[in-house]
């Protein structure tokens, strides 16, 4: 059965980065992978951009493929964004066999224990690392004895059950970050190739980035 993988993130802006991860995931996985921008993220600083900004950002983006979907529950949602919440809606939604993968860069794994309820999201999914060449980070104890019985070596494994496994996968590094493109944005730069040109058919989309008029970037 064709998993379903979902990678989540403030998308503040999103970056040619997070779209080719997301990309070669799927084409590994020979999954579809929805993207959900979060409303309020519990680990991080509140974005910049407002939700309909961000969605509309990621609509973009996504613009002329449809491997890649937006999926916005996250931002009608209200409160933090919880995957834990989202792991479940999606379950109830695609019900209890087809495969599901969260998608998580190596860095917020390592991290996985000071997620809410993070024991929990392996009954609801698989969990996906997308991880760089080179890249051997030290995981918590407690999380390294979690994933010892859970760990995978191929896509296809995955496809075998719907949720429990955890899976590297290896994609290209790519150095940009969104304080980046809008650090760049301030000073009254362009972020050509850093972003999706789609991003800039429309001056609005990026407005929320840029200095006021009259002011220094």
């Amino acid at each position: 059965m064709k998993p379903l993988a979902i990678f989540g993130g403030t998308f503040d802006p999103i970056h040619n980065a997070h779209l080719r991860v997301a990309w070669e995931a799927a084409e590994f996985l020979g999954a579809d992978v929805r993207l959900l921008p979060a409303n309020v993220p519990p680990h991080r600083e509140q974005p910049v951009a407002d939700a309909g900004t961000r969605a509309a950002l990621v609509r973009a983006a996504l613009a002329g493929q449809d491997r890649l979907t937006l999926d916005t529950r996250e931002l009608r949602r209200e409160g933090l964004s919880y995957t834990i919440d989202t792991l479940v809606e999606l379950r109830d939604e695609i019900g209890a066999d087809r495969p599901l993968v969260l998608l998580v860069g190596a860095d917020a794994f390592a991290g996985l224990p000071t997620w809410h309820r993070w024991t929990e999201l392996f009954a609801h999914a698989h969990i996906g690392v997308l991880t760089r060449p080179g890249h051997g980070g030290t995981l918590p104890t407690e999380l390294r004895t979690k994933i010892a019985s859970r760990r995978a070596n191929s896509a296809q494994s995955l496809r075998e059950s719907p949720a429990g496994r955890v899976l590297p996968i290896p994609v290209t590094p790519l150095e940009i970050s969104a304080t980046q493109v809008r650090a760049l944005l301030a000073a009254g730069r362009e972020p050509r190739w850093l972003v999706s040109d789609a991003l800039f058919a429309d001056p609005a989309l990026l407005a929320p980035y840029r200095a006021p008029r009259g002011e220094p970037g």
